[in-house]
């Protein structure tokens, strides 16, 4: 499947009511439009797999916080799944049929992982988008737990949720309650794509940066911040015609925008090119 059809289906994907959209087999799609000969069958086979294990595991035993500590347990003790420290902006992390092959991945892919087995499994768990490192918490009837994937599934409260923050921030910020709040599938694709687009950025990959810019305007076709940075990267490319219309969409679209003037000063120079 080129890259082209499996941002399609991906697209198509992303159409669905939220509640239908199925998230690992997106970001198998996002992995697919780099890697054109893996089996997006073969991997969703794998997190299948996880989940008979941890069934096999519990022997019948179905209680919601026995099945998660096996899970946690499966996944990064005897998997070992972990998250990777010595190479966190590869873009490997990113993509979960390299997670599932390497076991390796940021907290997202990780978290992506926990929650597509718990599912299989029935468990009460969802994405938190929290600020600098994704989260998975598990809503039980009776307690609330936060699941660090990132740090071998570690398990907090969710009033334990300032000390996380203070090692991602150092003590600057204060924990508000938009930060745990809920993330919902299209958020998870959001900030996998997201990701990918600052990692391949941050190496002058122009190409795949656009390609992820690309990704995440199926999920918000009229982001204006996207087009944007499409018709910038476009421009970097030396695809002026194509770069012209997406910063002049962009200008018309968000005149007052704080970077408007710039933009106007690189559509005259490209104008100017042409």
């Amino acid at each position: 499947m080129p890259a082209r059809e499996a941002r399609a289906a991906f697209e198509r994907e992303v159409q669905h009511p939220e509640d239908r959209i199925d998230l690992a087999r997106a970001a198998l799609l996002v992995a697919r439009g780099e890697y054109a000969q893996i089996s997006v069958e073969g991997y969703l086979s794998r997190l299948d797999q996880l989940a008979e294990e941890t069934r096999d595991r519990l022997g019948g035993e179905g209680a919601p916080l026995l099945v998660l500590k096996e899970l946690i347990a499966l996944l990064f003790q005897r998997h070992g799944f972990r998250g990777n420290r010595e190479a966190y902006y590869d873009p490997r992390n990113s993509y979960l049929s390299d997670v599932l092959d390497r076991r390796t991945g940021v907290p997202l892919t990780l978290g992506i992982v926990l929650l597509e087995v718990g599912w299989r499994l029935g468990l009460p768990i969802e994405g938190v988008n929290f600020p600098g490192h994704f989260l998975v918490r598990f809503r039980g009837e009776e307690i609330s737990l936060l699941i660090d994937p990132f740090d071998a599934g570690r398990v907090r409260f969710e009033s334990e949720a300032q000390e996380l923050l203070d090692r991602v921030y150092g003590g600057m910020v204060r924990v508000q309650p938009s930060f745990l709040r809920s993330a919902g599938k299209r958020d998870m694709l959001m900030r996998l794509l997201t990701n990918l687009k600052g990692v391949y950025l941050n190496v002058g990959d122009d190409e795949r940066a656009l390609a992820a810019v690309d990704w995440i305007l199926c999920i918000h076709p009229t982001a204006a911040g996207e087009i944007r940075d499409r018709g910038t990267l476009l421009a970097r490319m030396g695809r002026t015609r194509e770069a012209l219309e997406q910063l002049e969409w962009y200008l018309g679209s968000v005149p007052e925008a704080a970077d408007a003037g710039r933009i106007r000063a690189l559509v005259e120079e490209l104008k100017g090119e042409g």
